[in-house]
């Protein structure tokens, strides 16, 4: 089989392009370049895709002995992923930037582009794993739960899994995949794993924030819309968040206040006590539906590293509900809310409303 394994430059990669040839694929390495600032540089373990990235990736290649390209994907992932993050974040939501970069760069505009070349597959280092079904290819966890990156991948969709191979799911743990990396001799076996948002290597979300929308002072009000302070713009706000809040004075009973919704047409941010985060229902929509049936009893996550929580899915015509077996806290509009039916994925939604 002809695959087209996408080299990051990190560990993960490397060693899944090295399984694929071991495996007996006809493996070409290609190298996505996100920015179009060819001087940026990784910060420690902050940021992705840099040059270093680059040159780490080529080597990888090199010492793997497959062809290696360097595709130039800044446009792609500019409009699909840091202009919709800002946009997704103006209109008061939460989005998972990780998820879109899966969705239209890795598993859409790389598959695409890898199909027209004659391509049969392309290869990632995500823990995840596709296995044969009764009815089709089935994602599902990898067996290194830690690592587990179902969730991020769900919105791919079906018939994407049928074009994909993820040769880490059956990795017991990262330790094993840096070993094999570091027996193989690549140069990355030790490189530390990035991590937050790639596009913000400095982990300043709300400065990055201002920098494309700007500064827009606003009020922070309780639930009953008593004026507490000000902020400079409420998308530098998400559901849950505690910290930053900079209200000067405590609360009357002293208990810390989180922030329970940004309202984008009054510019308001709206705070109060933990237990007005708990919710017990959780509304979706654009649902991606990855096996025949979704409804019933199943388990649900709404963050990449979130605990799975039972709950009753029901199917409606715009969407789907969950019904939460037991209360959870801080969900938010614009996160996607990924359905599991013991290890298998078999739906993925978008979160628009979460209830007490």
């Amino acid at each position: 089989m002809k695959v087209l394994a996408a080299l990051s430059g990190g560990v993960d990669s490397a060693v899944a392009a090295a399984r694929a040839v071991e495996a007996g694929h006809e493996v070409t390495a290609v190298h996505m370049a996100l920015s179009a600032d060819s001087a940026q540089s990784r910060c420690g373990s902050r940021g992705c895709c840099t040059i270093e990235d680059a040159d780490d990736a080529r080597r990888a290649a090199a010492k793997i002995g497959i062809p290696f390209y360097v595709w130039d994907m800044a446009a792609d992932f500019e409009e699909t992923v840091i202009a919709d993050f800002v946009r997704q974040y103006q209109a008061g939501l939460t989005p998972n930037p990780c998820v879109r970069c899966n969705e239209f760069v890795k598993f859409r505009e790389l598959l695409r582009r890898g199909m027209a070349l004659g391509f049969d597959a392309v290869c990632t280092g995500h823990y995840a794993q596709v296995r044969a079904g009764t009815t089709g290819p089935e994602l599902h966890r990898a067996q290194c739960l830690e690592k587990d990156q179902s969730y991020v991948l769900a919105v791919m969709g079906r018939q994407a899994l049928e074009h994909v191979l993820f040769p880490l799911g059956d990795v017991p743990d990262k330790a094993s995949v840096r070993q094999e990396a570091d027996a193989r001799g690549l140069v990355m076996a030790n490189k530390p794993d990035s991590y937050d948002i790639c596009f913000i290597p400095d982990g300043n979300t709300r400065g990055f924030l201002q920098g494309r929308i700007g500064k827009q002072t606003g009020e922070i009000v309780d639930s009953d819309g008593n004026l507490l302070g000000y902020h400079e713009g409420y998308f530098g706000y998400t559901v849950g968040q505690r910290k930053g809040l900079n209200l000067g004075r405590p609360a009357p009973d002293g208990r810390p206040r989180y922030v329970l919704e940004t309202r984008p047409r009054t510019n308001q941010v709206v705070v109060g006590p933990s237990e007005l985060l708990s919710v017990c229902r959780i509304d979706a929509v654009d649902v991606i539906e990855l096996a025949e049936d979704i409804r019933g009893q199943a388990h649900v996550q709404f963050r990449a590293h979130g605990r799975p929580v039972g709950a009753q899915v029901v199917l409606s015509e715009g969407g789907l509900s969950a019904l939460l077996d037991a209360p959870v806290r801080a969900v938010a509009p614009g996160q996607s809310l990924v359905v599991y039916k013991g290890t298998r994925v078999v739906a993925e939604a978008t979160i628009t409303r979460a209830y007490r």
